[in-house]
């Protein structure tokens, strides 16, 4: 329920490339999935972040066990212990390339 709601989310603001990684699968790792999208600019990565944690509070009444990088929108990850979500600026998601890390 919690990774459609985080989807939804993302797809509400035009969150670009989505891509999520199942890890439960994969052996032990600290979460079940990540989810991973992009934006082209700093307001559309900051209105991703904004629209995922309005959806997960209006939806589920869960807010983000920790935020990071909301500050300069570059970056922003949002934990929500089983899912963490990665939202990047199109030229920073393809420059650290994490997917074909856990891939």
């Amino acid at each position: 329920m919690l990774l459609n709601i985080i989807i939804e989310g993302i797809q509400i603001v035009k969150g670009e490339n989505l891509s999520v990684i199942d890890l439960q699968k994969k052996g032990n790792f600290i979460c079940d999935y990540f989810i991973i999208c992009n934006g082209d600019s700093k307001n559309q990565v900051y209105a991703i972040y904004q629209s995922i944690e309005k959806f997960t509070i209006e939806r589920l009444n869960e807010k983000p066990w920790h935020t990071e990088g909301s500050r300069n929108s570059e970056w922003i990850l949002v934990d929500y212990i089983s899912i963490v979500v990665h939202v990047f600026q199109t030229k920073k998601r393809y420059y650290y390339d994490i997917e074909s890390l856990w891939k």
